[in-house]
């Protein structure tokens, strides 16, 4: 039995979404990929084809850098979803101008909704240094609510470091 909502957080390149994909690959069920990253660049291009490589065959992967909503309401028992990562999909509401607070709300609403088990992966950022900019401090303290968030409402949270699941909450399956 999956937990419903599982977090899965550490920081950039910390093995966090190999750790994840190891999670849904082990469960048996449809294996659901949300991106929700947006490609602008050859370094994001890149990015992109080493986790499709990274995950291997299996996967149906749904592109939702914004409205998660649709795709997990669509979700069903026989599915589980990766949603990698939060923290993209926050950076895209943000630079994008949009409601923060209300998008925050919509997400959680969505999660909480969904009939499938749900993992979903998100970076670690307050352990650094303050930003020296207005943008990137409030993208700091955004992405900090949101780990709150999703760990407040997650039946497992994960902490992943140096490639090692530290369980901050709820068990293993």
């Amino acid at each position: 039995m999956y937990p419903d909502l599982t977090f899965v957080l550490g920081g950039a390149a910390s093995g966090k979404s190999a750790f994840a994909e190891q999670l849904i690959v082990s469960s048996g069920k449809n294996q659901i990929y949300l991106a929700t990253s947006q490609v602008f660049d050859d370094e994001m291009r890149e990015k992109v084809q080493r986790h499709i490589a990274q995950r291997g065959q299996g996967w149906e992967t749904i592109e939702a850098p914004l409205d998660l909503g649709p795709a997990l309401g669509n979700l069903t028992p026989d599915d589980i979803c990766l949603i990698d990562c939060a923290t993209m999909w926050l950076t895209n509401h943000l630079l994008a101008e949009n409601d923060l607070e209300q998008a925050q709300s919509n997400l959680l609403q969505a999660l909480k909704s969904c009939r499938a088990p749900i993992v979903i992966v998100s970076n670690e950022v307050g352990h650094g240094i303050v930003p020296d900019n207005a943008l990137s401090r409030r993208f700091r303290d955004a992405q900090g609510r949101l780990n709150i968030a999703l760990a407040a409402q997650a039946d497992l949270a994960v902490q992943v470091i140096a490639g090692l699941p530290l369980v901050l909450k709820g068990q293993l399956p």
